[in-house]
């Protein structure tokens, strides 16, 4: 089966956005994710909404190279949110052929947050593309569970959860779990490695999630277990920043270290 491999963006946050394309393709993937919004304060930002440059730059790489956009981000579902605002996005989005968007939950008030994240998928599907919560131990979506819960109250045909094998371990998740949740829910899901040993403070949680995580199969997440689990031949966006390995081995290189591992551990699945 040919299954898609994308190339996370926060794998090759030292990219520009076009060179993220040329490096996916350089390294063998079929998709990328691309970030279009920025997700932390100190990381670089490009003009990547509406018809910018940076944006055409993208679109004639995409052209070049055969690479499919597979998903973009990140959206954050907020208190102050209004999901008018993110009409610009799906909007560059869908100009780029993504297929998903990825969301994250920042709002204690549940209900508000079913209400917004109802809204962003009704928006997200005038522009062809599903949304998709990731839950992160650290947001106030913080596990598979409550996600699902989220997506059920909201009731909309393109909604999806994220499955990332690191949030799904260090927030409790179980294989056994994912077997209440409709296969529907997962249209692709992010794949990386870590120690086996839980972080024992949220600082640590996000140091390893954002910039030190394990290729495929060189850590103790159960990524056979998830890969069993979940739909077959779903797609795998491989999310695995190295930030201390990036001192002394390009992105390219380590793009393509990372889709050989990922296709190493899916030959022996």
């Amino acid at each position: 089966m040919n299954r898609p491999l994308s190339l996370a963006a926060l794998t090759v946050l030292d990219l520009s956005p076009a060179d993220m394309v040329s490096c996916a393709a350089w390294a063998g993937y079929s998709h990328v994710g691309l970030r279009l919004n920025p997700a932390t304060p100190t990381e670089a930002h490009y003009p990547t909404i509406g018809d910018t440059p940076v944006i055409r730059d993208v679109l004639a790489r995409l052209q070049d190279t055969g690479v499919k956009v597979l998903d973009i981000e990140i959206l954050r579902l907020k208190p102050d949110t209004r999901v008018t605002d993110f009409e610009a996005f799906f909007e560059t989005g869908a100009r780029l052929g993504a297929q998903h968007v990825l969301l994250a939950g920042n709002d204690p008030d549940h209900a508000r947050l079913v209400d917004n994240f109802g809204a962003t998928c009704d928006l997200a599907a005038r522009y062809g593309l599903a949304a998709h919560l990731e839950p992160m131990p650290w947001t106030d979506v913080r596990n598979v569970a409550e996600a699902d819960t989220i997506i059920r109250a909201a009731g909309r045909d393109n909604a999806g959860i994220i499955v990332d094998p690191i949030h799904f371990d260090r927030s409790g998740d179980t294989i056994e779990g994912l077997a209440a949740i409709p296969p529907s829910r997962f249209r692709y899901m992010q794949f990386c490695d870590a120690p086996a040993a839980r972080p024992t403070s949220t600082e640590e949680i996000l140091f390893q999630a954002r910039a030190e995580r394990l290729p495929p199969a060189e850590g103790g997440l159960p990524l056979r277990e998830l890969l069993g689990a979940l739909p077959a031949g779903i797609a795998l966006s491989i999310e695995v920043p190295q930030m201390a390995l990036a001192r002394t081995v390009g992105p390219f290189q380590r793009a393509r270290r990372l889709r050989e591992a990922c296709q190493h551990l899916l030959a022996s699945c």
